[in-house]
């Protein structure tokens, strides 16, 4: 049983033995928005949207409890919840990874010169988008929070550590490698939580769980839930579930998530590769006494660009209409639209930057603007790209992807044709959830070896570039020109 906890929505998936899946539950929960820039969760309605599909999963497989071998969490990473010991009560509404408004504490951090201090030995680049200091703007705006974490009453933790806290009954209180390494908190290296970088945001390390592998059982659920015990083994990050679930366990591997927002993953093997262009080096998974490193390239808005299509300007009134649509024109007309909603994430991390839609003429039109927000999810996946083959010194040869904006077609030629090598697409694109169920199979021996794993990859269909080099350098030089337009907008 996989449970799949993302930024919009969540899902419960069990798989059987060859990696299928054999039901799927599904319930959106709701965002909010308290002012520009801020986002929110109430974690209880995370907890019950989860449960509500775990119930609704075991009732359309006609399966009990006890035909779970083990339960996988896999989760939307540096969204930060905390809450009450004793009453399981959160002191507030969860702050989400997209949240931006400890923008300025970031900017005191950097202005005290730390950020070698926590690229070194996090991976990561000061940034809002961390749990960090949002865990420090709870503590220092909610009334009582500091002075009751200091007394060890309240708990922190990302998605991952709230379900599990609440599955065991309270009882376990833990989170895995991969998203303590996006916590801004957590030593990479040495693999335990940062004293120094604890210090400086004035966290007391009480509150913190305790860290444990991605594969690894960590309770058992309480009975009352499900009818029976089932075993809680394994917690892993959603984009490095992802990795996981395509089976990358190669060194030089790329897979990309196309979600509501999206990250490409490359296998690094066992020692972090250090970015000098703004990607993220970060834990894969701890598996097998061992820990794996990856370098990520994180992108705030992907599928969220086709959600604005929809809700905010109604050109569409579903997202499967875009891809029709994007193919009505030939081109965009020379449109570009930069969907820098929240700033620009990697490799440029400017997050004064705002969305932009450039190159107008009286002659775009609907389509033309359609088109553009789709092309805008491939080109951002090749700033990246090109940017892991600097860092690591390998050539990419290949992109396995998934997630749901990966089913449409249009994109994937698209990005086929940008970055000149074959997208390759899997039968089963939820890569996140059975990466989390691999992980909960082998911790439980379930699957006896990531070899075994290998056998499940089954193709949907592999897309090849049809573009010359000429038209695809043009193009993105095109990109590179909008995106500046878009950077330092907001004043600061």
């Amino acid at each position: 049983m996989s449970f799949d906890c993302g930024t919009t929505s969540t899902r419960t998936i069990l798989f059987d033995h060859n990696g299928n899946i054999v039901s799927v539950a599904y319930q959106d929960f709701a965002q909010i928005y308290p002012k520009p820039g801020w986002v929110e969760h109430n974690p209880m309605d995370i907890w019950e949207a989860q449960l509500k599909t775990a119930k609704e999963a075991l009732k359309q497989a006609n399966a009990s409890a006890s035909d779970i071998v083990g339960i996988g969490i896999t989760n939307q990473r540096e969204t930060t919840i905390i809450w009450d010991k004793a009453t399981g009560k959160p002191v507030m509404n969860a702050i989400v990874w997209q949240d931006r408004r400890t923008a300025d504490v970031c900017q005191e951090l950097k202005e005290q010169g730390l950020s070698e201090y926590v690229k070194e030995n996090t991976g990561l680049l000061i940034d809002s988008y961390f749990s960090g200091t949002k865990i420090k703007w709870i503590l220092d705006h909610i009334e009582g929070a500091r002075e009751k974490a200091e007394k060890g009453e309240l708990l922190f933790g990302t998605v991952d550590t709230w379900l599990i806290w609440n599955l065991t009954g309270g009882k376990v209180h833990i989170t895995d490698y991969s998203n303590a390494s996006r916590t801004m908190l957590f030593n990479i290296n040495r693999i335990e939580w940062d004293d120094k970088l604890l210090r400086e945001l004035a966290i007391p390390r009480a509150i913190l769980p305790e860290l444990r592998p991605s594969s690894d059982v960590y309770g058992l659920t309480v009975e009352s839930l499900f009818g029976a015990s089932i075993p809680v083994a394994a917690a892993v990050g959603d984009q490095q579930g992802a990795l996981f679930g395509q089976a990358c366990f190669q060194e030089g591997m790329v897979k990309a998530t196309y979600g509501t927002g999206g990250s490409l993953l490359m296998h690094t093997g066992s020692k972090p590769i250090r970015s000098d262009s703004g990607l993220l080096t970060t834990v894969a998974w701890g598996l097998n006494n061992k820990v794996e490193y990856a370098l990520e390239g994180l992108l705030y808005v992907v599928g969220a660009s086709v959600q604005w299509l929809r809700d905010e300007l109604k050109l569409i009134s579903d997202a499967k209409e875009t891809e029709q649509l994007a193919q009505e024109v030939a081109d965009t007309n020379g449109v570009y639209v930069v969907p820098a909603f929240v700033g620009l994430s990697a490799p440029y991390w400017d997050q004064y930057a705002r969305g932009a839609i450039l190159g107008l003429t009286r002659g775009a039109n609907r389509n033309h603007i359609v088109r553009a927000t789709l092309e805008s999810i491939a080109y951002q996946i090749r700033d990246v790209i090109t940017c892991m083959e600097q860092d690591s010194g390998i050539k990419n040869s290949e992109l396995k992807v998934d997630g749901g904006v990966c089913c449409n077609n249009f994109v994937m030629q698209f990005q086929s044709d940008l970055l000149g090598v074959p997208v390759i697409r899997p039968k089963v694109v939820e890569s996140t959830a059975r990466g989390a169920a691999f992980l909960a199979g082998l911790a439980t021996g379930f699957w006896q070896s990531q070899s075994e794993l290998l056998d499940t990859f089954e193709l949907d269909r592999r897309f090849e570039p049809t573009f010359d080099i000429c038209k695809r350098n043009q193009l993105y030089a095109g990109w590179q020109k909008a995106v500046d337009r878009s950077k330092d907008w907001e004043d600061h």
